[in-house]
């Protein structure tokens, strides 16, 4: 599957504008991050368990 056949989404927090936001996609195996300003520069694939622990620490 590539980059952009991804469910990507956005926080309802970012507003309708997009500015200065990531996105996720949730994957089997990892979640990957991006840049919703720039997405073809690329992205971070995390295990679950570390996106986890981010989430839980916001």
């Amino acid at each position: 599957m590539s980059m952009t056949e991804r469910d990507w989404f956005k926080s309802s927090y970012s507003g309708s504008e997009g500015d200065n936001c990531v996105e996720v996609a949730i994957r089997p195996h990892a979640v990957h991050i991006r840049d919703s300003k720039d997405t073809d520069t690329g992205q971070l694939a995390i295990p679950h368990a570390a996106w986890a622990a981010f989430v839980a620490q916001l």
